[in-house]
């Protein structure tokens, strides 16, 4: 007779303890979440959440696995050319967003990215070198850098609206009202001429700068 309130250590294990870890990371960010709470919401013994993932890095590292390969995302997005790209973009990121498993991974990465430091360096890492650098290089932009980060303001902005802070109407809007509006900056930000950055005399009101319409 199996033990009360333990599964065998197999792949329906592992399954059922990154579930309860996403959802635990997903309501309560990285530094509120324990190896043994999510032991014992899973129904396992805590040492089969090590057994599987190491430590409470590793979890997290598990937890917050896309369900979808950024250079393959990157390239679907360039594929159809400069014209849309922000408006795709927008949809693309919802899609990951609200779809199941998505949200778990991609809610768990912001929540802790406001209170872990490799979360925030996980997340930077994924929106800026991995997917919006190279869609930014991909369409042959200037100003790489500079552009992917504004870019990604305005995509860390609709996740902390939409799923962290929940604010209405943005929650509840579809995709087919949002993308359009948001997707206008972002192709504002990809594609308009942007003010240099002034290395002398006054700076500008953001470490940014100001952008301008070509």
């Amino acid at each position: 007779m199996k033990p009360s309130g333990r599964r065998p250590g197999d792949s329906g294990t592992r399954d059922a303890i990154l579930a309860e870890a996403r959802e635990a990371f997903s309501a309560q960010g990285y530094t509120a979440t324990s190896l043994r709470a999510v032991a014992r919401t899973a129904g396992v013994d805590p040492s089969l959440v090590t057994h599987f993932f190491g430590s409470k890095s590793g979890l997290f590292d598990a937890a917050v696995e896309l369900p979808m390969d950024p250079a393959t995302l990157v390239g679907a997005l360039l594929s159809e050319g400069v014209a849309g790209l922000g408006e795709r973009i927008v949809r693309a990121f919802l899609v990951v967003w609200d779809g199941a498993p998505g949200q778990g991974p991609m809610l768990a990465m912001l929540r802790g990215a406001v209170s872990h430091e490799d979360s925030a360096d996980r997340l930077r890492t994924l929106l800026l070198r991995v997917i919006l650098r190279p869609l930014v290089e991909g369409i042959g932009a200037d100003q790489p850098e500079r552009r992917a980060a504004l870019v990604a303001s305005q995509v860390v902005g609709l996740a902390m609206t939409r799923y962290v802070l929940r604010f209405e109407p943005i929650t509840s809007a579809a995709a087919d009202e949002l993308a359009p509006i948001l997707g206008a900056t972002l192709q504002h930000y990809l594609t308009d001429q942007l003010r240099p950055v002034s290395t002398s005399g006054p700076q500008p009101r953001t470490a940014l700068g100001e952008v301008a319409h070509g």
